[in-house]
């Protein structure tokens, strides 16, 4: 039971409380980042092996259920992030940070090349205390290699994930727009083609 002193602390706005989804299976655990545009963070984080499965969403903002139109005006403070169900004994929490850190510029403030704006901003998202250690520490070495420029990725709690429109489910996988699939298979190191 609350007490009334966790209780005064619980917002009135859904989109500020913490992600309270459960993993699809209880040996798995859940993951949330935010490295740019979705599509392709999704498709990198789809090759992983120890990675069950990735949707992509929005989080970290104030409006409750955006959609992909609101959320491209910023006025919802959302992030572009994928949500992963990963198995920790396959895929350790620090690999998915290394495919974080190797995924996209960490450096650049609300952007990642042509697109900009707070939705495209660099995200570490943790579900317990233990991601919130390894992030940090990840943070920390990443800094030290990166000797000239600050990094601006943010290291916050998973709030309240909002499933994106099902046409940007597997986008890339699904081939886009332009019908080109691109492989999601385990392990697949093939360029990532970003198009709308």
């Amino acid at each position: 039971m609350a007490t009334s002193e966790q209780e005064s602390k619980r917002s009135t706005n859904p989109a500020l409380d913490p992600d309270a989804d459960a993993p699809i299976e209880p040996n798995l655990e859940l993951a949330q980042f935010a490295a740019g545009c979705f599509w392709g963070v999704e498709l990198t984080f789809q090759r992983v092996p120890g990675v069950v499965k990735t949707e992509v969403g929005y989080s970290q903002g104030h409006t409750h259920d955006p959609n992909y139109k609101l959320v491209c005006t910023g006025s919802t403070n959302h992030a572009e992030v994928v949500r992963i169900n990963f198995d920790p004994n396959v895929c350790p929490y620090t690999t998915l940070l290394d495919v974080f850190w190797g995924k996209h510029d960490p450096t650049t403030l609300n952007r990642q090349g042509a697109d900009v704006g707070t939705q495209y901003r660099s995200g570490i998202y943790y579900y317990n205390e233990t991601q919130a250690k390894l992030a940090q520490e990840s943070f920390e070495a990443k800094q030290k290699e990166i000797k000239n420029k600050n990094i601006v990725t943010e290291i916050l709690p998973a709030k309240t994930f909002y499933r994106a429109e099902e046409y940007h489910q597997q986008y890339l996988e699904k081939g886009g727009r332009s019908g080109l699939k691109q492989s999601a298979a385990k392990g697949c190191n093939d360029p990532i083609r970003c198009y709308g």
